[in-house]
């Protein structure tokens, strides 16, 4: 006795909790059971049972997702989940690239085939449809059963295509794989490739360091190679100098002894006048000789100064000046200096110069 009182617990607890209309978003009370067997899910409204509960259950969730319900797929559901089943698997070969769409409604269409409830509201559609057509009831019965079978097909064939999406995304993840395995590669070469440029790079830059540093060596060894030739010229003008100094002092000397002894002359005899004239024109023809002699050597010495300037830029300008300058002094003092000490003069400085 203890068990069945246990029993009719239970069913009493069962009816507590299950108090509620299952249809959805309806609070009101289920109906009371008139009867033994399994009491009532819905409440008394008769549009609410468990067709129209999973009709609607598929409304919302169509809505959700932002799909619409055509009035065959609520009417009949598992056949057009097999048809949709059927299309989608088509799509999903054609359509490599839309796999996950297609895979999520073929996961909501296998879940259709699968839901017991959803079969159960075919079959009591196809029931309440057998009622109304009472003339017709065996066959409609006939054909509901050809229906479950063609579900149960249905079933088969959707595990199938589940099975073979499977394979389908399994293939997928390993082509990703794959690119992602030649990307890393691509990279790697990448990096290499960069890490070689800069090597490269660097190389040149050390080159150009080195080249600036050979130029600015030379640079410097020509800077020491125009001071020293510059240098050059100012003792070879500061010689030149001395020289016509030196010849200006002597040639202003043997004026004076000239001029002594041409008084002396004069005191001694008259006669001898002419003579001396004569001999003061062959000098003055020599000293004009000897002038042209000493411009000449002491043009060819200025082209030799030019030439030094020249090679040494603008900084030996000066010099060249100072040469001139000089020239014009040498030929001034050369047109007082009788004409022996002119060759002795002229005699010394190309002994310099061969020096």
């Amino acid at each position: 006795m203890a068990e069945p009182l246990t029993t009719r617990r239970g069913l009493s607890t069962e009816q507590t909790t299950a108090a509620t209309c299952k249809f959805p978003g309806c609070q009101t009370p289920a109906e009371r059971a008139g009867g033994p067997g399994r009491p009532p899910d819905y409440c008394a409204d008769p549009g609410r049972n468990k067709v129209s509960a999973w009709r609607e259950r598929r409304r919302l969730a169509d809505l959700e997702r932002g799909v619409t319900t055509t009035e065959a797929e609520a009417e009949q559901p598992v056949t057009m989940a097999r048809v949709t089943g059927a299309e989608m698997l088509r799509q999903m070969r054609e359509l490599a690239g839309t796999l996950a769409g297609v895979a999520e409604r073929l996961t909501g269409t296998v879940a259709t085939l699968g839901d017991p409830t959803a079969a159960e509201a075919e079959v009591e559609s196809a029931r309440a449809a057998a009622e109304q057509r009472a003339a017709t009831a065996e066959a409609e019965r006939a054909h509901a059963e050809r229906r479950a079978a063609a579900a149960d097909q249905m079933r088969a064939s959707a595990d199938e295509a589940a099975e073979e999406m499977s394979k389908l995304l399994n293939a997928e993840q390993a082509r990703a794989r794959e690119a992602h395995d030649r990307l890393a590669q691509a990279i790697e070469a990448h990096a290499a490739e960069l890490e070689r440029v800069r090597a490269e790079a660097q190389a040149l830059i050390d080159a150009a360091a080195a080249d600036r540093a050979a130029a600015e060596a030379r640079a410097e060894s020509a800077q020491a190679e125009t001071t020293q030739v510059r240098a050059d010229a100012t003792r070879y003008i500061d010689r030149l100098r001395a020289d016509a100094e030196r010849g200006r002092e002597e040639i202003t000397a043997r004026l004076s002894d000239a001029v002594s002894r041409e008084r002396a002359a004069q005191q001694q005899v008259s006669d001898q006048a002419a003579a001396y004239a004569a001999e003061l024109d062959r000098v003055r023809v020599d000293a004009a000789r000897e002038r042209d002699e000493l411009r000449t050597a002491l043009e060819s010495r200025g082209q030799v100064l030019e030439e030094a300037a020249t090679s040494c830029g603008p900084r030996a300008e000066r010099a060249e000046r100072q040469l001139d300058q000089a020239r014009d002094r040498g030929d001034d003092d050369q047109d007082a200096t009788p004409p022996a000490r002119r060759r002795r003069s002229r005699q010394g400085g190309d002994t310099e110069e061969g020096q």
